[in-house]
C-alpha cells in the first residue's frame, strides 16, 4: 500500500504521524490495514473475519469437524469458548495455548517462529499467522472514544497505540495522560487487563512508553527507548523519526512490530508474574528484549565460544533479562539448523544462591522440568551436569571441589554460562575449574609435555562455552576478560544499559543529589610521657581506631544523624523512610548502634528505632554479643523486621553494606573509607524506587564529593578502558620470579613431573612438598626481609595475571604452567611475615582533650554527561606505574634536591623509595590508608617510611646523608610516596 500524502496545511499534525506508521506497518511489513468501521467487533474486541480466515487457512481439518459437529453455530461457539478462554488466561497465553471445544477439536491461535527450518509445514504455518491494523478503533459502546493505532494478530488485539506529534503542542507525556484520564478500561474488552490488547504504547516521533496495564489515574508508564548517547530518549534515525524502530526495519534489528519480533514477544517474552497477591504482565522493555536478541542473533552466527558483556545498570531488571536469555539460548539453532547448546548455567558470586534469581527463571519455565537450582552440594552440580539438564541455576563456589574435578567427557557438549554480577573473581581459581569441568576429555596424552599443554590450554577460551556476563560495574578484568573487541582496539560491552540511562529513565535514583560532607577534628594528649607503646606503625594505627571509637567522637556523630533524620529523612515516604550507618567495623556499628539508643532514649524519641547487623560473635566492655542478642531476635529476620514501620535506622559494618535490597533506604550516613567499587556497591543500595521517594540523603564523615564521584564516573556511562593490558608482562613476572635466588629451574622441572603426571597419591603429595620446601628452606635462610617480601608479592602477582592472562590469550608456553604450579604450592608453604602483637590503648595512656565535627561540603554531587573516566589497564596485578601528577612531583623533588646538595641523583636512584613502599605497603598498613582519613594516616605512614630509607640507604652514605641531613627533602620524597601510597591502597582493585 502506498503512503497517504497530505497538504501543507496539515502535515504537521498527528494524524500525518499515524498514517506515517501504519503505512509503513502495510508497505514494509506485511499488516493489513482495516476498516474498524465494518471489521472490528467491539463487544468482543475482535477482528472476527480474519480470525475465522485463520483458522480455516490454517486448520481445515479442525474447521470442517467444527462445522460438521456444530454446524451454522460453528462461528459463535469459537467466539463463546474464545471469550471464555480470555476471562480466564491473559492474552499471550491464550495465544500460545489455543482453545479446545468438544469433540477433541483444537485450534491453535497463532504459529510462532519454529527454533529450526528442519520442518518446512511448521515455517509454513507460521508465515501464514495474520498481522493486521487499524486506525481510529472506536472501542465503546458507551463514548465515541477512538484509539489512534490498534495492531491485532490473527484477529486478536495485542498492542494499542496513542499517538502524539510535538508540532501541534503534544507528546508522549500527553498520550500518556490520555490513557489515564480519558481511556478506563472498566467494561471495555480491549482495554481490560489480561483480557484485552497486552501492552498500550504513548507514541510520539522522539520518545515511546508502555504498560501492560490501564488504571485510570494509577497507570504507570514505563520507557521504551533506545537511548540516546548513553542517556535517556532515542538516537537519531537517518530520514526518519527517532521511534522509527517500532515500525521500521533498521540496520541491525528488525523492528518491534515486525513478525519476527512481535511474535517472538507474544511467544517468549511476555510474562505473568504472581507474587503476594498481586500479578504483574511483564512486557521487556526495549534494552531487555534488544539484549536478548542480539545475543541470540550473534551466537547464531557465530556458535559457540564466545564472549558477551552485558553491562545493564542496577534498575534494568536483570534477572528477568538473564531468565529470558538462559530460556531461549537453550532452545537456539545455528544457521546450519543444529542445536547451538545442550545447557545453560547460570552461575552466581553469592555463596547462598540470590532466592529472587531462582525464582524469576523458574517462574519464565513453559515446561515444566527444565530448570534445575542446585541448592545442595557440588555433588548435586556434578549429576545435574552429567544427567544434561537444560538450565542450572548455581553458584560459582561449587565448581572449586573435588566433585567436579572428576567430571570428563564434557567437551562433546556446548554450554552457555551466565554469570550474574560478573566481576574479577570470574577470572580466579574457581572460574578456571568451572571452565575445567565443562571442557575436560577423558583421555589424555601420556607425554608430560602434552598434558601440561593440555592443562594451560583448558584456562584459555573455549570453543564449547560461551561467556554471558551481566554485571552493572565491570572492572577492568572483566572488560578485559569478556569484552568484545572494537575498532579502537580496546574491549567494550557487547551491549550497554547506562547507570546514566537509568536514571534519567527514572528507574533507579541518583544518591548523589543531595551529598553532604563532615570534617573531624580532634586532639589527643599522652597521660604517659614517652611511653614505648606509642612508636611504631602498630601504635598509630591503635591511635586512629581509639579516637573513632571513642565515646566522644561517636556521640557527637549520633547526635548530627539522628537529627538530621528527623529533620529531613523523617516525613519521606509518608513516615516510612530509613537510613543506614555505614560504619568502619564490627565494633564501630555495635557503638555507633549503642549511642544511637542511648540518644534516642535521653531525648524521648519513642517513635525512632535501630538495628544493628553485624556476623559473629563480638566482645565489648567485656560483654559478649551477637547481632540476634543485640535486637532481640535472630538475624535471619533482620530483613523482614526491618522492612516493619517499628525500626528506622540500621547500623551496618560489612553485612549488608551491600546486596541489601531496601527500597525504603532514603538516607545513608557513612562514616568509613569508601573508594572504588565499593563506594558504588554501597551508596547503591539508596538507589531503589519506591513509591513518593524522589530524593536520598548523604552524610559522608569520611570522604569528599570529588572521591565518590571518582568513585562512580568510570561505570555512569560506557565502562571504558585507557588502554589494553600488556599481556608481555607475565614474562617480565616470569623473569623475576626465575631469576630469584630462591627459585632453580630443576625443583620446577621435577615438581611438575611430578604434579602433572594424573592422579596423585599421598605419597606424592609429601614428595612435591619436599621438593617445595627446598626453595622454602632457601627463602628462610635470607635475612633481607624486604627482598623476601618483594618475592611474596612477586608469587601472588604471577598467579593472579597468569590465571587471568590464560584466560585470554592460548600461551602455548608450558613452563609458565610449569612455574604456574610450582609457586602456587610455594606461595602457601613460605613463612608468613611476623606481625607484632596488636597494642591495646586505654584511657590511662591516652585522653581525647578536644574533638569536634565540622560541616564540609553539601550540594550535588551528581554526574553530567561526558564526566565518565577510564578505568586503567592491568599492570602486573599490584606493581603500580606512575601517573603524570605522581612524576611530575618526583621530578620537582629530584630537582629541588640536586639543586641544593650539588648532586646529580637521577630518578632511578630516587625511586629506590619505591622498594621502601612495597616494603612497607602490607596488608596491614594498605588496609588503615583505605579506612582511615589521610591526615589521621599519614603519621603511622611517615614513621615507617622513614624508617625504611634509614635501612635502604645503609650502604649509601652519598645518599643517606643528604636525605637525614635535609627535612625538607625528606618531608617532600614522605609525601610523595605517601599519596602514591593512599591511591594504590584506594584505587580499585584487581
Amino acid at each position: 500500500m502506498a503512503q497517504s500524502t497530505f497538504g501543507t496545511e496539515v502535515v504537521h499534525q498527528e494524524k500525518v504521524f499515524e498514517a506515517h506508521i501504519v503505512g509503513c506497518l502495510t508497505s514494509e511489513l506485511g499488516y493489513l490495514e482495516r476498516d474498524p468501521a465494518t471489521d472490528y467487533d467491539a463487544g468482543y474486541a475482535l477482528d472476527r473475519e480474519l480470525l475465522f480466515r485463520f483458522l480455516r487457512d490454517t486448520q481445515p481439518e479442525a474447521w470442517q469437524t467444527l462445522e460438521d459437529h456444530y454446524s451454522t453455530q460453528a462461528e459463535a461457539e469459537v467466539l463463546k469458548r474464545l471469550e471464555k478462554a480470555l476471562k480466564e488466561q491473559p492474552t499471550h497465553q491464550v495465544l500460545r495455548q489455543g482453545i479446545k471445544l468438544v469433540p477433541n477439536i483444537r485450534f491453535q491461535l497463532c504459529y510462532f517462529k519454529p527454533a529450526s527450518n528442519l520442518n518446512p509445514e511448521l515455517t509454513r504455518l507460521y508465515e501464514a499467522n495474520i498481522l493486521s491494523v487499524m486506525r481510529q478503533v472506536r472501542y465503546s459502546a458507551k463514548n465515541a472514544n477512538a484509539i489512534d493505532i490498534v495492531t491485532f494478530v490473527n484477529g486478536i488485539p495485542v498492542t494499542t497505540m496513542e499517538v502524539k506529534n510535538p508540532l501541534t503542542g503534544q507528546t508522549f507525556k500527553h498520550a500518556e495522560a490520555q490513557y489515564r484520564k480519558d481511556r478506563s478500561p472498566a467494561g471495555e474488552p480491549l482495554l481490560t487487563f489480561k483480557r484485552g490488547a497486552i501492552v498500550h504504547f504513548a507514541v510520539d516521533p522522539d520518545n515511546v512508553s508502555m504498560t501492560t496495564r490501564l488504571m485510570n489515574g494509577k497507570t504507570r508508564f514505563l520507557p521504551f527507548n533506545r537511548g540516546r548517547n548513553g542517556g535517556a530518549g532515542n538516537a537519531d534515525v537517518p530520514g526518519e523519526n527517532r521511534v522509527a524502530y517500532l515500525y521500521k526495519d533498521l540496520p541491525g534489528a528488525k523492528a518491534v512490530f515486525s513478525r519476527e519480533v512481535l511474535l517472538d514477544l507474544i511467544g517468549r517474552f511476555i510474562h505473568l508474574e504472581r507474587s503476594g497477591g498481586k500479578e504483574v504482565l511483564i512486557f521487556p522493555r526495549f534494552q531487555q528484549l534488544d539484549a536478548v536478541r542480539r545475543v541470540l542473533t550473534d551466537a547464531r552466527v557465530n556458535g559457540a565460544g564466545q564472549n558477551y558483556l552485558i553491562q545493564h545498570s542496577a534498575g534494568s531488571g536483570k534477572s528477568n533479562t538473564i531468565a529470558w536469555t538462559a530460556h531461549q539460548i537453550i532452545n537456539l539453532h545455528d544457521e546450519a539448523d543444529q542445536p547451538l547448546f545442550d545447557t545453560a548455567i547460570i552461575v552466581t558470586d553469592r555463596l547462598v544462591l540470590d532466592r529472587q534469581l531462582q525464582n524469576t527463571i523458574s517462574g519464565f519455565a513453559q515446561t515444566k522440568g527444565v530448570v534445575k537450582k542446585i541448592d545442595g552440594t557440588s555433588r548435586d552440580l556434578k549429576q545435574a551436569i552429567e544427567q544434561g539438564k537444560r538450565i542450572i541455576i548455581t553458584t560459582i563456589q561449587k565448581f572449586g571441589t573435588e566433585h567436579l574435578a572428576a567430571i570428563s567427557g564434557q567437551s562433546s557438549k556446548n554450554f552457555a554460562v551466565i554469570i550474574d554480577e560478573a566481576h574479577s573473581s570470574q577470572s580466579g581459581k574457581a572460574a578456571q575449574a568451572m571452565s575445567d569441568a565443562l571442557t575436560r576429555e577423558k583421555t589424555s596424552s601420556e607425554d608430560i609435555e602434552d598434558m601440561i599443554l593440555a592443562h594451560q590450554a583448558a584456562r584459555g577460551p573455549q570453543k564449547n562455552i560461551s561467556f554471558l556476563a551481566f554485571t552493572a560495574t565491570p572492572r577492568n578484568v572483566t572488560l578485559e576478560r569478556f569484552g568484545r573487541m572494537g575498532e579502537d582496539g580496546h574491549p567494550h560491552p557487547f551491549h550497554l544499559y547506562s547507570m546514566r540511562q537509568a536514571i534519567e529513565e527514572g528507574f533507579i535514583l541518583d544518591v548523589l543529589q543531595n551529598y553532604m560532607t563532615y570534617s573531624a577534628y580532634y586532639q589527643l594528649e599522652k597521660a604517659i610521657e614517652d611511653d614505648p607503646a606509642f612508636k611504631g606503625r602498630n601504635a598509630q594505627r591503635a591511635v586512629a581506631r581509639y579516637a573513632s571509637l571513642h565515646a566522644t567522637t561517636i556521640a557527637q556523630k549520633v547526635e548530627i544523624i539522628v537529627e538530621h533524620f528527623r529533620r529531613h529523612v523523617w516525613k519521606e515516604l509518608d513516615g516510612q523512610a530509613k537510613a543506614m550507618v555505614v560504619t568502619q567495623s564490627r565494633e564501630h556499628a555495635f557503638r555507633y548502634w549503642q549511642q544511637i539508643k542511648a540518644y534516642i532514649d535521653k531525648n524521648g524519641y519513642s517513635d525512632l528505632k535501630a538495628l544493628v547487623a553485624f556476623s559473629g560473635d563480638l566482645r565489648i566492655d567485656d560483654n559478649d554479643w551477637t547481632e540476634a542478642a543485640a535486637n532481640g531476635f535472630p538475624e535471619t529476620e533482620l530483613p523482614q523486621r526491618f522492612d516493619t514501620d517499628e525500626y528506622q535506622v540500621l547500623v551496618v559494618a560489612e553485612k549488608y553494606q551491600t546486596g541489601f535490597d531496601q527500597p525504603k533506604l532514603v538516607a545513608m550516613y557513612v562514616d568509613r573509607k569508601l573508594a572504588g567499587l565499593q563506594a558504588v556497591q554501597t551508596l547503591a543500595r539508596l538507589n531503589r524506587t519506591y513509591s513518593g521517594k524522589e530524593r536520598t540523603f548523604v552524610l559522608d564523615f569520611q570522604n569528599t564529593m570529588e572521591e565518590i564521584r571518582d568513585a562512580f564516573a568510570p561505570f555512569f556511562e560506557a565502562t571504558e578502558l585507557e588502554e589494553r593490558t600488556d599481556l608481555n608482562q607475565i614474562y617480565d613476572l616470569e623473569c623475576r620470579i626465575s631469576s630469584s635466588p630462591y627459585i632453580i629451574r630443576e625443583d620446577v622441572e621435577r615438581f611438575a613431573e611430578a604434579f602433572f603426571k594424573g592422579n596423585l597419591s599421598g605419597q606424592d603429595r609429601i614428595r612435591l612438598e619436599g621438593l617445595v620446601k627446598e626453595a622454602v628452606g632457601r627463602f628462610e635462610m635470607d635475612d633481607d626481609e624486604a627482598q623476601q617480601e618483594e618475592f611474596r608479592q612477586l608469587l601472588r602477582s604471577y598467579t593472579r595475571f597468569y590465571s587471568f592472562v590464560a584466560q585470554i590469550i592460548a600461551l602455548g608456553d608450558p613452563w609458565l604452567e610449569k612455574l604456574f604450579a610450582y609457586v602456587s604450592w610455594l606461595s602457601r608453604l613460605l613463612p608468613s611475615r611476623e606481625v607484632p602483637a596488636d597494642i591495646s590503648i586505654t584511657e590511662d595512656m591516652l585522653q581525647l582533650s578536644a574533638f569536634r565535627v565540622q560541616k564540609g561540603e553539601e550540594g550535588s554531587a551528581s554526574l553530567q554527561p561526558g564526566d565518565a573516566i577510564k578505568l586503567t589497564a592491568i599492570t602486573e596485578f599490584g606493581v603500580n606505574q606512575y601517573t603524570e601528577e605522581e612524576e611530575r612531583s618526583l621530578s620537582e623533588i629530584i630537582d629541588s634536591f640536586n639543586e641544593r646538595h650539588g648532586t646529580n641523583f637521577s630518578r632511578e636512584d630516587f625511586l629506590r623509595f619505591e622498594r621502601v613502599n612495597r616494603d612497607i605497603m602490607d596488608d596491614e598498613m594498605t588496609d588503615m590508608m583505605r579506612n582511615n582519613p589521610a591526615d589521621v594516616v599519614y603519621g603511622a605512614f611517615e614513621r615507617a617510611f622513614f624508617q625504611g630509607m634509614v635501612r635502604m640507604f645503609q650502604q649509601d652514605n652519598e645518599m643517606r646523608s643528604a636525605v637525614m641531613t635535609d627535612k625538607v627533602a625528606r618531608d617532600q620524597a614522605t609525601r610523595h610516596f605517601f599519596n602514591r601510597a593512599m591511591r594504590m591502597a584506594n584505587e580499585i582493585q584487581t
